[in-house]
């Protein structure tokens, strides 16, 4: 069996109107996308964390998912009258054919290097070295496999400068990649912060696949998270956050309230072209440095004044 993907170019005053159509038409499920995504005009969307944002982007892309029988030109005729265009409706049409999907997702997943001491092992692979650091992950639906060189070059940094018992702030924890390998590494606590509820669920699940002392972990949304985090008896040693550049000039005050005196930041999503930015928000409270790169994509590091 195969199906039929129709990806419609739209904007933001139409988008959902359009997938609402699309709905009607049979569709067997429908996504609203950036129409730049993975490109220099990619349009972050975000609001208060742990809030929806309320937002489309300007250049969207409305993907249906029809059977592979569907009369895609009688779906646009009808969608086309639905919204009251005038014009024509720019589209593309891709065809999916039916796959083994457990065992495609799982193959583009295999044991990551990140050091002598330190790898990333998806749980259907056994570890190329028993007596390394292993981290035992299933991402589930959160981010962070590992494979990623953002996250890569926030594992190096803890890897060779987290201390033994420091507490961290892991600050858009994801599959709680980060705040795991610190608990592996000898942090004293671990805090992470996500605003996707799926996170926290997929990070609390690898924590415990990881045999981590739950007395030394937490895991909440940021709407669960409370100015306590913020107060001086409870500020962090490092935190980390790989994010996206945006969102981290946008939650710089926030995160140096976290950090404490002399204290680490490290942040990382940021692409090359935008370190500059990134780091000269941060220069008000931080001594920062660019402190790696890797495949066009930069590690920012500092130490709190």
């Amino acid at each position: 069996m195969s199906w039929v993907t129709l990806i419609i170019e739209t904007d933001a005053a139409h988008a959902e109107v359009l997938s609402d159509a699309l709905l009607e038409q049979g569709a067997l499920s429908v996504d609203i996308h950036d129409a730049a995504a993975d490109t220099q005009d990619e349009q972050m969307l975000f609001g208060e964390p742990g809030e929806p944002s309320g937002e489309i982007w300007q250049n969207a892309e409305v993907s249906a998912l029809f059977d592979q029988d569907a009369d895609i030109v009688a779906i646009l005729r009808n969608v086309t009258q639905i919204i009251q265009s005038d014009q024509p409706l720019g589209y593309r049409i891709e065809r999916i054919e039916e796959q083994d999907w457990v065992r495609l997702t799982q193959s583009q997943f295999d044991p990551i290097q990140i050091s002598a001491r330190l790898w990333i092992v998806p749980t259907w692979h056994q570890s190329p070295d028993p007596a390394a650091i292993n981290l035992i992950l299933d991402p589930g639906l959160a981010f962070g496999t590992g494979s990623h060189p953002t996250t890569q070059l926030c594992l190096g940094w803890l890897d060779q400068n987290l201390q033994p018992g420091d507490k961290i702030m892991d600050y858009g924890c994801g599959s709680g990649i980060l705040a795991i390998a610190a608990l592996k590494l000898g942090a004293r606590f671990v805090t992470g912060i996500d605003i996707d509820p799926q996170a926290i669920k997929a990070s609390q699940e690898n924590a415990l696949r990881n045999q981590c002392d739950p007395e030394k972990f937490h895991f909440a949304t940021a709407h669960q998270a409370t100015e306590r985090s913020m107060q001086p008896e409870e500020q962090t040693d490092v935190v980390v956050a790989n994010i996206l550049a945006n969102p981290l000039i946008i939650l710089a005050p926030l995160l140096m309230q976290i950090a404490r005196k002399h204290g680490h930041i490290v942040l990382s999503g940021i692409l090359k072209e935008q370190a500059e930015e990134v780091k000269a928000v941060y220069q008000q409270w931080f001594d920062m440095r660019i402190a790696r790169e890797q495949e066009g994509w930069v590690l920012l590091t500092g130490i709190k004044r």
